[in-house]
């Protein structure tokens, strides 16, 4: 499968995170079948600006905002995230335990 067939399906599932939920970069590379491929669904949240996601959504296995870098503006994930009602302290998502929506699971 080509980097671009993997990110677009990558894509498909981000949009069906739920507002005020989130979901890890590993989450997604295991529901979709390639367990140790987390890096490539960061590569594709990098990608995504074309793509129209809620890439916010994605956050590294501990509920870290990894990607925010990658955001225009100092703090844009965060505000995203805290606008769905997402607690966010110290560059890391609260209640990430509750908050976890697992693709596995949810589709």
């Amino acid at each position: 499968m080509s980097s671009e067939g993997f990110f677009e399906q990558v894509y498909k599932v981000v949009e069906k995170i739920p507002h005020g939920r989130v979901t890890s970069y590993g989450a997604i590379a295991k529901y979709l079948g390639a367990s140790g491929s987390a890096r490539m669904v960061g590569w594709a949240m990098n990608a995504s600006k074309k793509a129209e996601v809620p890439a916010h959504r994605v956050v590294n296995r501990n509920g870290l905002l990894s990607g925010k870098h990658h955001f225009k503006g100092t703090h844009l994930m965060q505000q995203l995230l805290e606008s769905e009602g997402v607690v966010v302290k110290e560059n890391q998502v609260q209640q990430f335990d509750v908050l976890f929506w697992d693709p596995r699971k949810e589709l």
